[in-house]
């Protein structure tokens, strides 16, 4: 029980008041420990795979190209670290116009690269940029600046709030169209959020979300290989080596993992039977070889990042003069990673339909991990300049 209390006590308290950190080092050091653990099971999860390709054959191909990903994340943010967070106010219409701009152009041929029947990727020579990941940074930076640069709050409907339901479905418009109903989903809850934490009008709220709702129904029922993925959600072993296939082995992988696991590299699932094992589905692995236990160390890695920097970094901006767009922003990016990490936990336990959504920090992909620690980047960045304030330090 002593050591409980003692976790506990380290993650309530405020780091600032016990030593001379200037940033939140429980958000951080729970990022670190996710990167490594998705380092350890990509290679675990990759291993198989990476050995029997024709064109690979290198069990090291999918590590190596996730340590390079994980190298370019780690410049990316100690970068983006030293941008001021005024930047991204100042240049939110930019960088809103830029992440339409390129969700537009993935949809064009010959510039949107087609995988599994998805067009959602855009190369650059050997570099594949995914326009879905920056569009959920994106979406919280472009409303939380347009909320506060509404002094007088979101009153007027047509004026105000309009625009903003504009937004919104203009980008989970585009991204439906590659189609990517998971980060339509990221995106939707970000909004919901952030709108939320805006105080506007509940019932616009409601209202906004029972249109998504019925929103995703229709979206449900007109597309057959969505009602596909719903009914093999229902009942996957109703047919089990089809629409239920991914499914049934990510439940088995579970499963046969139980509470303490099978052993880090024993899983059986990635030996070809578990489709996208080292990225979607990499959780399936952890919880094949270290069981309910290190998938409760994930789900606490994750709430950590979620609590740390929605309640303390962001309400601490909030009451502070002038850092209303910084604690929206900081909200908005804690609610997306816990909420991309409940989406995918949820997918491998079989409680939500399979939505092709990463593990952030953990799963192989390049624009996931990267974008993900810009975004951690940013809330540290939040966090750094409020404890500045708070010393009486002038921030531009």
């Amino acid at each position: 029980m002593q050591i409980f209390h003692k976790f506990f006590n380290w993650l309530f308290n405020d780091s600032s008041k016990n030593d001379q950190s200037l940033i939140d080092d429980k958000i951080l050091y729970a990022a670190i420990c996710l990167i490594f653990i998705g380092i350890i099971f990509v290679y675990s999860a990759s291993i198989a795979y990476a050995t029997n390709d024709k064109l690979i054959h290198n069990q090291y191909y999918y590590i190596i190209r996730h340590l390079e990903y994980v190298f370019v994340a780690g410049i990316a943010g100690f970068v983006v670290f030293k941008f001021p967070t005024s930047f991204w106010r100042k240049h939110a219409v930019t960088i809103g116009v830029v992440v339409i701009v390129l969700l537009i152009a993935v949809l064009i041929p010959h510039i949107g690269r087609v995988v599994n029947g998805a067009r959602r990727w855009i190369g650059f020579g050997l570099v594949n940029l995914q326009p879905s990941e920056l569009a959920k940074l994106g979406m919280a930076i472009c409303l939380s600046y347009y909320i506060t640069s509404k002094p007088s709050g979101l009153k007027r409907f047509v004026q105000d709030v309009l625009p903003i339901l504009g937004i919104i479905g203009l980008v989970s418009g585009l991204l439906l169209l590659e189609p990517d109903m998971g980060s339509t989903t990221v995106v939707f809850i970000i909004a919901l959020g952030i709108l939320f934490m805006a105080n506007i009008d509940k019932m616009i709220i409601i209202g906004f979300s029972s249109i998504g709702v019925i929103g995703f129904v229709v979206l449900i029922l007109i597309a057959p290989y969505r009602m596909r993925r719903v009914l093999g959600f229902i009942n996957p072993w109703d047919d089990a080596l089809g629409k239920g296939y991914q499914l049934t082995h990510s439940l088995l992988a579970v499963g046969h993992g139980g509470w303490t696991g099978v052993g880090l590299g024993n899983s059986i699932e990635k030996l070809f039977y578990l489709p996208e094992a080292h990225t979607d589905f990499i959780l399936a692995i952890i919880a094949e070889e270290t069981g309910v236990a290190g998938v409760g160390v994930i789900v606490l890695l994750f709430w950590i990042i979620f609590y740390r920097g929605f309640t303390v970094v962001g309400n601490e901006a909030h009451a502070l003069p002038n850092r209303h767009f910084q604690g929206l922003v900081a909200q908005g990016i804690s609610l997306w990673l816990f909420a991309q990490s409940l989406v995918n936990i949820g997918v491998t336990i079989g409680i939500l339909p399979t939505k092709g959504l990463t593990l952030p920090f953990v799963s192989f992909g390049g624009s996931s991990i990267v974008v993900s620690c810009i975004a951690l980047a940013i809330l540290l960045k939040i966090d750094y300049e409020n404890k500045l304030i708070k010393l009486g330090v002038q921030i531009e």
